[in-house]
């Protein structure tokens, strides 16, 4: 099915649909991972929309070490309550 397609559309006159083509021959391997394996990068872009957020609410940090430290506070999943502290 994907070799009558893909030779369809390549013999296209229609460039939009060859550069679709072309696209998805470049990516095949990526593209049958991902729907066998159902592995997503939504844990990436999680964590990225976190620190995205951290950045606007700073509205800017003084220098990178404190940016990073801000980073690792609020995503490093340290306990704020150690066992020897009572609260």
């Amino acid at each position: 099915q994907w070799g009558m397609w893909y030779d369809w559309a390549i013999r296209s006159r229609l460039e939009p649909m060859k550069a679709a083509a072309r696209m998805v021959k470049n990516h095949l391997g990526g593209i049958i991972h991902a729907a066998t394996e159902r592995i997503t990068n939504a844990s990436a872009e999680g964590l990225n929309s976190v620190i995205q957020k951290l950045k606007y609410v700073a509205r800017g940090f003084r220098n990178r070490d404190r940016f990073r430290a801000a980073i690792y506070f609020h995503l490093g999943g340290l306990d704020l309550y150690p066992a020897g502290i009572t609260r």
